[in-house]
């Protein structure tokens, strides 16, 4: 008994000292990174010229995510355990570089950035350097999925990439500056929708090491016993590792996470023989350790080392200053790195012993690459296609029948589909997606609770920051799947989408990423249509917001009805590399086209509609267009309109789905050519624009094009109360009477007949604003026009 104790002693002694030896290796690398343009292997005494003229980088944080690194790769070598590795301090990139140069992987990918000296040398002097790679784990990055720029998201991430993936660990380092965020403090509900039979565990582990860049965080200076209640209440188990003492740290660490990982087996050996709690406290780790710690203790006199000095480049003047020149070589030599690397520059075989095999690496991880996705298998769209006998005679509810189709996608695609919303999935009509799965919720149920299931593939919470961060880690591990939201609560992401957005764009770049689903939004209950809510709830600029990115990514839909919202939805979810928005009402509404109409004019962006228009024997007057479903109405309301009053007037009406076809085609992929669009808008007639969003957008998109002093966008001016819906569309200028007007004043030939005209259109628009403040509703006359019924009268 006392030899095998003996023989356990000294092997964690051996553990820890080849852990400790490939943590001073990623140490050395991290600092080589932020300081070093030259002599990488320090084979002649530091001088000015091989530091960089500009230092940018973090420190802080990197000790605790380079000491996580190994202490997990050992678990995955000893375990053979999948894992994917989820930094939120993501300024601590220097130490991922570090760990996936350590594990070949970052040399695989760049092979210029090779495992020897001169590979060394063009990882140091690349790191935040003009035509290099920037200080966070961008997706140069092998192994990474967040780039934590932005802090707040970590934990949200890691919880989306667990869905749906059992048998992986998604270890998470959250740093405690990141965790006095609104968007991870809120992360920490995902033990309530972890289903540890589908999906796979998530590692959080909370690195305090107390400090943000000038002050001291949150959660490391509250009492313990605070800490772990708050974690605990909300289904965490914590363990807690601390110390500033390398050699206690590790073989504290090695205690802890093989206790960690031994509970996990336990929960899949529970889950497995359906045995067990059936919410189970996940473990976690809290790991507290210095600031900066191996850095400098000390600089010009004050303290860093366990500080926020720490926290970027600790000795900011060493080109010009010989003592701090000095302790940036001390510090360096201190990881003693004539043990940790060959002559020729490449880790030394222990280091290299405490890698995991190459398949299990964590930097080489396929679900990170995008390299384990699938395709949809996705309906027919015609077989949930509306029957439109006529356009503009019919009415229907564009959600609810798209939710006949996404739930029977949902069934044929059981495991790579979810759905998420903030509280609002049955809200947008979306319920027939819940006849196929139920609401995801692992908390206590009562009598009346509605359709809740422990493993539903519908996610509903109030936090529209984990709706989109859960989302983004699903899409981001090669999974498919799509965020219903109130539109003018879309703007409570606007910081998350840039990010995304700007990941899908740098990793576009890197073949050894495959495009990922497509993040898709449908945003409904819309600035329109909010007769109860009233101006809190009226605010249409998330897609002004989605458009100014970069146009290799970004793309708006506005579908004017059923038929083409399945289309468009259809094309969303077959779609790789992107962020779709939707812009789809909910409540009933006219439909214009029938399936096989739709697809076309889907596929063709933009379209004059020959049907509604009364310019077919030429010499069009003026153009009539519209983009989004009430614009759309009402713009052909005004057609009908026109009719009557102008018989003889040549109306041209056009409809636009996809916005980007109003760019030029060398501004966005989906532009079209001067040609295509003088055809489509005439070459000198006037253009009544009707548009969903504020006018500016629809200016900003055609500012280039031959004719733009002759566009006049009707849109949404932030005018916007409870009221009835055409009194919401007459307040902001984009109804019927408003839209007529506006073009009969812009043809001159009608100026002899324009002040009877003027009159009677406004006497109308008149006695429907007294009609709807005397009876709350619209006239009848409005309220129930179809195409059809105006035109035989």
């Amino acid at each position: 008994m006392t030899d095998m104790l003996t023989r356990q002693a000294d092997e964690s002694v051996t553990t820890a000292s080849g852990l400790d030896a490939w943590w001073r290796a990623a140490n050395y690398l991290s600092v080589g990174q932020i300081y070093l343009m030259d002599n990488p292997l320090l084979t002649e005494p530091l001088a000015p010229h091989h530091i960089k003229p500009r230092l940018i980088g973090h420190w802080g944080s990197v000790p605790g995510i380079t000491l996580t690194y190994a202490h997990l790769d050992r678990i995955i070598a000893d375990r053979q355990q999948p894992m994917l590795f989820v930094c939120g301090p993501g300024h601590g990139a220097a130490g991922l570089n570090a760990a996936a140069w350590l594990e070949g992987t970052y040399s695989e990918r760049h092979p210029a950035v090779a495992q020897d000296a001169v590979g060394m040398g063009e990882l140091f002097r690349q790191f935040s350097f003009p035509g290099g790679v920037p200080s966070h784990a961008s997706p140069h990055l092998p192994g990474s999925i967040h780039e934590g720029g932005e802090l707040g998201y970590s934990l949200a991430h890691a919880t989306g990439a667990a869905f749906d993936n059992p048998g992986l660990v998604v270890a998470c380092v959250i740093g405690d500056g990141e965790a006095e965020t609104g968007a991870l403090a809120t992360s920490w509900h995902a033990p309530q929708f972890l289903d540890p039979v589908t999906d796979g565990i998530v590692l959080p582990i909370l690195h305090l090491n107390g400090y943000k860049i000038a002050n001291p965080a949150l959660l490391a200076r509250i009492p313990r016993a605070d800490l772990d209640a708050m974690l605990i209440g909300h289904g965490w188990e914590p363990r807690h590792v601390e110390g500033s003492n390398p050699t206690e740290v590790h073989e504290r660490y090695i205690q802890v996470l093989d206790e960690v990982f031994d509970r996990i087996a336990e929960i899949r050996d529970d889950t497995r023989r359906g045995s067990g709690p059936i919410d189970p406290r996940l473990p976690m780790i809290v790991l507290s350790t210095p600031k900066g710690w191996t850095g400098p203790v000390t600089v010009d006199g004050l303290p860093v080392e366990g500080t926020f000095r720490a926290h970027q480049v600790p000795l900011p003047s060493v080109r010009e200053n010989p003592e701090h020149l000095a302790q940036l070589e001390h510090w360096l030599r201190s990881y003693r790195p004539d043990e940790l690397f060959t002559t020729d520059g490449a880790p030394a075989p222990a280091l290299r012993s405490v890698n995991p095999p190459d398949s299990l690496r964590m930097s080489a991880n396929p679900i990170a690459h995008g390299r384990t996705q699938i395709d949809l298998r996705l309906p027919e769209v015609a077989e949930h296609a509306l029957e439109v006998p006529r356009p503009a005679e019919i009415t229907g509810e564009a959600t609810r029948v798209l939710a006949g189709y996404l739930r029977d996608a949902l069934r044929a695609n059981p495991h790579d589909l979810l759905f998420f919303s903030p509280d609002e999935h049955t809200s947008n009509r979306l319920d027939a997606v819940l006849e196929a799965t139920g609401r995801r919720w692992r908390a206590a149920r009562r009598p009346g609770d509605d359709r809740l299931t422990p493993d539903g593939r519908v996610f509903e919470v109030l936090s529209e920051h984990l709706c989109q961060g859960w989302l983004e880690g699903y899409t981001l591990t090669g999974r498919h799947g799509m965020f219903s939201t109130y539109e003018a609560f879309a703007h409570v992401v606007d910081s998350m989408v840039v990010q995304h957005a700007k990941w899908l764009h740098l990793a576009a770049e890197y073949p050894w990423r495959e495009p990922i689903p497509s993040l898709n939004y449908l945003v409904t209950s819309h600035v329109w249509r909010q007769d109860h809510n009233g101006a809190s709830h009226q605010d249409p600029g998330f897609i002004d917001h989605v458009l100014s990115k970069r146009p290799e990514v970004a793309r708006v839909y506005l579908p004017p009805d059923a038929n083409c919202l399945l289309q468009v939805f259809d094309h969303c979810l077959r779609s790789r590399g992107y962020v779709n928005v939707v812009v789809a009402g909910k409540q009933p509404a006219l439909q214009y086209l029938g399936i096989a109409e739709a697809r076309q004019h889907c596929a063709q962006g933009l379209s004059v509609w020959p049907w509604a228009s009364s310019d077919l024997g030429g010499g069009t007057e003026v153009v009539l267009a519209c983009a989004g479903d009430v614009p759309t109405q009402e713009t052909l309301a005004a057609a009908a309109l026109l009719r009557e009053l102008v018989p003889d007037l040549a109306v041209r009406v056009v409809n636009v789905v996809d916005l980007a076809r109003l760019f030029p085609a060398d501004r966005h992929p989906h532009g079209i050519s001067d040609h295509t669009y003088t055809d489509i808008f005439t070459p000198f007639a006037p253009v009544i624009f009707a548009f969903h969003g504020y006018p500016w957008l629809i200016h900003q998109l055609t500012y280039r094009r031959h004719g733009h002093d002759r566009l006049h966008v009707h849109g949404f001016h932030d005018n916007g109360t409870t009221t009835t819906p055409f009194q919401m569309c007459a307040m902001n200028g984009i109804d019927r009477y408003h839209l007529a007007l506006a073009a009969i004043e812009r043809v001159p030939r009608l100026d002899d007949r324009i002040g009877h005209l003027r009159e009677h259109l406004l006497g109308l628009l008149e006695r429907a604003h007294e009609h709807a403040c005397r009876f709350g509703e619209d006239p009848p006359e409005i309220a129930n026009w179809a195409w059809g019924k105006s035109i035989r009268t």
